[in-house]
């Protein structure tokens, strides 16, 4: 009798067991939602491929040392860890999860290009690499990519409609076309995004992801709005003054122009702007959002400019080599490199 008893509670204990081991598998299958209208990179990142991505005490970016695969460090750069063997843009992050681009074509010499048919996906991994294997969110060729909440904002490619503007929910749901015109993604703020016209104007739009709904905020000839967090100003190029760049109250609608200079492209963070000068005098720049303190911070073209709270990273035009130098007091711009975890 004792025997049969000791054999019923190992089996009952082998049952829990296999039950608790169960849930615990089927509850790191589900999907964890955010319960705001979180944004998963600055909008100035977006812009410029979204190389870099701050988010709470890490920073997730393409690591140019290892063909730009996705990693992940600490602010002062410390743990280093390799992610996926993806090379990895238009990088986003939530509490849980990592969100990007893959292209893994970029070795053939096509360095992050868009059309690659076997390429440019859009996926999903845990935010602390525990599973590496991604989840597919879009197979097609995708871009611009950018989280507003559970849902991914982003251009995607098919050969009946070529690029239009598309939406997926981060469990793989709900994936619908939003508009037929390839409007940027980039601009987040909050529940909203901000985009110029493309077809018919070039002012600039917002649009309402909680409904879909959109509204014009600023009525010009208008290129690479970037919103404040709280979207009271926007940062934009004008193209109808050469492309310098101005900001527009949104509640009065007055533009300012805040430099003389034509510009490639250009990034916000706090109260600074940097930006890539264009003409004889190429150089990266930094001036003040009023436009005030503007200072030359090296000679030469530059694009892809990422920023944290740390360092703002650039790539050097025709190189490709990854710099940065700080952002609070930029000094000689310095190589960005931190070495290969296998």
């Amino acid at each position: 009798m004792k025997q049969k008893l000791i054999t019923a509670a190992i089996i009952f204990c082998i049952a829990i067991l296999i039950g608790v081991l169960f849930l615990l598998n089927y509850r790191s299958g589900q999907t964890i939602f955010n319960n705001s209208y979180v944004n998963g990179n600055l909008p100035g990142n977006l812009y410029n491929t979204g190389l870099i991505c701050e988010s709470g005490d890490k920073i997730f970016f393409a690591n140019p040392s290892d063909s730009y695969k996705l990693y992940s460090m600490n602010q002062d750069g410390s743990e280093l860890k390799k992610l996926t063997d993806d090379t990895a843009t238009y990088i986003n992050a939530d509490k849980n999860y990592i969100y990007y681009v893959c292209n893994n074509e970029r070795n053939t010499g096509e360095a992050f290009s868009f059309l690659n048919f076997s390429s440019n996906v859009l996926l999903r991994v845990n935010r602390d690499g525990s599973k590496r294997s991604s989840v597919t969110l879009d197979d097609v060729p995708c871009m611009y990519a950018a989280l507003v909440g559970d849902y991914v904002y982003y251009l995607h490619y098919d050969k009946s409609e070529a690029t239009t503007l598309y939406r997926v929910k981060i469990d793989r749901n709900e994936k619908e076309q939003i508009d037929k015109t390839p409007y940027y993604t980039c601009g987040v703020s909050g529940q909203y995004i901000y985009y110029n016209g493309l077809s018919g104007d070039h002012n600039i739009w917002r649009l309402n992801t909680a409904n879909n709904s959109r509204e014009c905020v600023y009525q010009g000839n208008c290129w690479m709005p970037v919103p404040t967090e709280n979207g009271n100003v926007i940062y934009f190029l004008d193209c109808d003054d050469n492309y310098k760049l101005a900001s527009v109250n949104v509640a009065t609608g007055e533009k300012k122009t805040l430099c003389d200079d034509r510009i490639d492209c250009f990034n916000v963070y706090g109260s600074y702007i940097y930006f890539q000068r264009n003409g004889d005098d190429a150089a990266l720049c930094r001036m003040t959002t009023s436009g005030s303190d503007y200072i030359v911070v090296a000679e030469g073209n530059y694009k892809d400019i990422n920023i944290t709270g740390r360092y703002v990273y650039c790539r050097e035009f025709h190189s490709n080599t990854m710099l940065r130098t700080s952002t609070a007091a930029p000094g000689p711009l310095e190589t960005f490199s931190l070495g290969v975890i296998e």
